[in-house]
């Protein structure tokens, strides 16, 4: 499956900087950053559901928001890129 993240931590206080630290690494752990609180996963559903959990424990729902975007099969069709940075290939090969 290929799901967009997005997401918006409150940082006015150090408990919030240290949270969006937090979520960036989750999203970090199972995608790749397109935008600044922008990530896209290609994850099969028990890493999706690993990862959805783990950012909902980090969250304060309260004075944070998470959204996700689910793009399907098909989702090359789905997304159109623009400007700098130009964008990754998530099926080609990964080099560490």
């Amino acid at each position: 499956m290929y799901v967009l993240v997005t997401y918006d931590v409150a940082t006015a206080t150090p408990e919030g900087q240290k949270r969006l630290r937090h979520v960036a690494k989750a999203c970090l752990d199972f995608g790749q950053r397109v935008q600044n609180s922008v990530f896209e996963m290609k994850v099969d559903p028990a890493q999706w559901e690993e990862c959805k959990d783990r950012l909902l424990r980090i969250v304060q729902l309260e004075q944070d928001s998470l959204r996700f975007y689910y793009l399907g099969a098909k989702w090359q069709r789905r997304v159109e890129h623009h400007g700098a940075k130009a964008s990754y290939d998530v099926e080609g090969p990964l080099i560490v």
